[in-house]
């Protein structure tokens, strides 16, 4: 009879923050397409009934994941406050950059959905008020946080495969480069040595360039 009790009581709760956590370290440590909730399950030592108590699919673990993420990003509001338009914009641009940079696989959630979560809409909200107080008009505002925002995103996916699996494969296509034909391809040629150029250097030049041009937008330019 103790034994049915037992049972029917089923395992024991699992509180939502350690499930998206430990979804976050599978992805981190497989990708993403190791994540299932029968893997989450055994990881977690408990059972799929019991996650579906806190999400009804493996998409919405995957948004509560995504935006657990965005909360790992650090801001000092005191200095954002005090910072211009473009250094409060640089400022949340670069702390983005490292906090999703350095997930690894996880990174790669960035590109499934539109984080809508409450971090996500947080930083959102941060970025795009940044705008609208410095007096661009809400299209344009909009398609600057848009733009800023999937470039903060793809850089940070490009980082992870830079330091990770995607490594060799780089040096394979950096000697591809280095090696054309002179003749053939002088400009490619001429550049050759300064190649390969850092996701990290290539994310704040790529930014200053992002950030100028709002500027001129802005102005009139």
């Amino acid at each position: 009879m103790d034994q049915l009790v037992r049972r029917a009581a089923g395992r024991p709760p699992v509180p939502p923050d350690r499930i998206v956590a430990m979804a976050l370290q599978i992805v981190d440590e497989e990708g993403a397409k190791a994540l299932s909730m029968r893997t989450l399950a055994e990881r977690l030592d408990s059972g799929t009934a019991t996650l579906y108590r806190h999400f009804g699919n493996r998409s919405e673990l995957v948004a509560q994941v995504v935006d657990h993420m965005y909360g790992l990003v650090e801001l000092d509001d005191r200095e954002l406050a005090s910072a211009s338009r473009q250094q409060s914009l640089r400022d949340v641009a670069h702390a983005m950059f490292r906090a999703l940079g350095r997930l690894g696989n996880a990174a790669r959630l960035l590109a499934e959905r539109i984080p809508v979560g409450p971090n996500a809409m947080a930083l959102r909200e941060r970025c795009v008020a940044v705008l609208l107080e410095a007096g661009f008009e809400a299209p344009l505002a909009t398609r600057a946080y848009v733009t800023l925002a999937r470039y903060v995103c793809g850089l940070a996916i490009q980082l992870n495969r830079e330091n990770g699996a995607g490594r060799r494969s780089n040096e394979v296509s950096v000697a591809a480069l280095r090696g054309v034909d002179p003749a053939q391809f002088p400009a490619v040629h001429s550049i050759a040595d300064a190649l390969p150029v850092p996701v990290e250097e290539a994310f704040s030049f790529g930014l200053d360039l992002i950030l100028r041009g709002l500027g001129a937008f802005h102005d009139g330019g």
